[in-house]
């Protein structure tokens, strides 16, 4: 055996919730998605995505929903599963109705990609406090589920932008 370290299994976690929303680390190999260049281009994770597309192109709907609806909805359901886990707040969440509106205005895209970066980095933030407790179905069913979650959405949201006839 070399002197490799074994893995905690939050690291593992985040690592891939990391890789959806932030993409690869430059250079390196990646678990599911395209891998970033070296020089850091070519970053397929959600924010990158998002910053690539202007306010017009992420409020154009493409097969009922837009980027920016998506993306809303992203935000939400990450800000909900620390709600759930850290408050105990059980809802109601207006799921349906967090696609919308499907336009914004380049002040409200500019807010809403720091919304999707902001429940992000508190998603991490709270999960990292989970990760000394004794492991639970709820702890790691709301993380499985938050990474399961923003990866589907990556995946429409890459596919909408081709719709729009730009690189995803």
């Amino acid at each position: 055996m070399g002197d490799h370290a074994a893995q905690h299994w939050m690291d593992g976690l985040l690592g891939i919730l990391r890789e959806a929303v932030e993409g690869g680390e430059p250079g390196q190999s990646t678990a599911f998605l395209d891998g970033t260049k070296a020089d850091g281009s070519v970053n397929h994770g959600l924010l990158a995505t998002l910053a690539r597309l202007g306010a017009g192109e992420a409020s154009r709907v493409v097969n009922g929903t837009s980027v920016a609806g998506q993306a809303r909805h992203t935000a939400l359901h990450m800000e909900v599963v620390v709600r759930w886990e850290r408050d105990g707040d059980r809802g109601p969440f207006d799921w349906k109705g967090s696609f919308h509106p499907a336009e914004v205005s380049t002040q409200e895209w500019v807010g809403l990609q720091a919304r999707v970066r902001q429940a992000y980095d508190e998603l991490v933030a709270f999960a990292r406090t989970q990760a000394e407790l004794p492991v639970t179905g709820d702890a790691t069913g709301g993380l499985a589920g938050a990474i399961a979650h923003v990866a589907y959405h990556l995946g429409a949201i890459r596919q909408m932008v081709k719709a729009l006839d730009r690189p995803a």
